[in-house]
């Protein structure tokens, strides 16, 4: 993207993340609520335990590739 139109999408979702804030009273949930669901994004010290097995099965992956 270039950057002004960078720039114009971070204003909105700055404002939509805003928005939700007054409906929702609580940062975490309205930053979630706008963030794209397709990006899985979780909050720190929240990651499902998939996540930390796929996480973990890349390393073992890196670790064997290291061997050869």
């Amino acid at each position: 993207l270039p950057v002004k139109e960078l720039m114009v999408f971070l204003h909105v979702a700055v404002f939509e993340i805003i928005l939700a804030y007054l409906e929702k009273r609580d940062w975490k949930e309205a930053f979630f609520s706008v963030l794209p669901q397709r990006k899985g994004a979780v909050p720190l010290g929240e990651v499902n335990d998939s996540s930390k097995h796929a996480l973990s099965g890349k390393e073992d992956e890196d670790n064997d590739s290291d061997s050869n």
